[in-house]
């Protein structure tokens, strides 16, 4: 999916400006790499995805660099990076997927019941434990593809200490990251926002370059959607006024229209017993501000206290 991507930005900065050269250099993390451990144990998504690739930026290596919006930590400052461009947002919602032999509508009306369900995001096991109470939410890890075969092929996921659990039964992961590999036809389910409401920044292609690099930063500009920023910067207001880690049940979607912008977050427990909703409407040219005043509905009404239980 991440090659996918970086396939895009790259056509896209090829016809914002043909005669500038612009080429992907893949690269592995080491969330990539270690796809066993759990994101914690490499400092979390932030570490897992996104440290070594702005080493190799430092470095020289790379101009820009892709990131999955959710991916970069919100309440952290990144001396001398900035995100250039963020690209028109695709969807943002989860979507469930079922092993062959499995019917939707028996899924759901049992509620999955005896079922396994694998996620490795905190979020989506904290709404899974709300919707499915009687599953099994195990953790699960690999990309998007490799997730699917160990479906299919129903292959236990490996633990750190060396055990197994699963094989899953669904999976839950990001709609748009299915359909970035060419396997939309998996989705048995989207998730509407009422069920599970999206993690900050889903759907959101953010490209990230030095921030005293005048050239790199002005052909990045080139293919930045305005809208895709204004939604992306309310959201991760959020977690910046929150202080939310890897680890925070945090989410949040922000819907644009013409000239405002609406907003909803929420916070919940690690088990899913407890959450705290919030939401508002303000002007989409000021993100920010309207990011803050929902991170402090969410504060008054004791996000506080489930983020540092999160910590443990």
């Amino acid at each position: 999916m991440a090659l996918a991507q970086t396939d895009e930005v790259v056509r896209l900065l090829k016809v914002a400006d043909p005669d500038a050269p612009a080429e992907a250099r893949p690269m592995k993390p080491s969330g990539d790499v270690d796809q066993v451990s759990r994101l914690d144990r490499h400092g979390g998504k932030g570490g897992a995805f996104v440290a070594d690739i702005r080493a190799a930026m430092t470095f020289g290596e790379l101009d820009c660099a892709m990131h999955s919006l959710k991916d970069m930590p919100g309440n952290e400052e990144t001396p001398g990076f900035v995100i250039g461009a963020f690209l028109k947002r695709e969807a943002p919602e989860d979507a469930l997927v079922l092993r062959p032999g499995l019917d939707l509508a028996k899924v759901m009306e049992t509620k999955a019941a005896g079922l396994k369900i694998g996620t490795n995001a905190v979020r989506r096991a904290a709404y899974l434990k709300r919707l499915f109470p009687e599953a099994e939410v195990i953790h699960f890890r690999g990309a998007a593809d490799t997730r699917l075969r160990k479906l299919d092929e129903g292959v236990p996921q490996k633990l750190p200490d060396g055990g197994e659990t699963g094989p899953a039964d669904l999976l839950v992961c990001a709609k748009n990251g299915l359909e970035r590999i060419g396997r939309g036809d998996r989705v048995a389910h989207t998730f509407s926002p009422d069920e599970i409401l999206p993690a900050i920044g889903q759907g959101v292609v953010a490209v990230e370059c030095h921030e005293r690099d005048w050239p790199t930063r002005t052909r990045l500009a080139a293919i930045d959607d305005s809208v895709s920023r204004a939604c992306a910067e309310a959201e991760r207001e959020i977690l910046w006024v929150l202080d939310g880690h890897c680890n925070s049940p945090i989410a949040g979607i922000a819907e644009p229209s013409t000239s405002t912008l609406s907003l909803k977050a929420a916070v919940l427990s690690l088990d899913g017993e407890e959450i705290l909703e919030a939401e508002a409407t303000g002007p989409l040219d000021h993100p920010k501000t309207l990011g803050r005043q929902v991170a402090l509905k969410l504060r008054d009404l004791g996000a506080d206290r489930l983020i540092e239980a999160s910590r443990v």
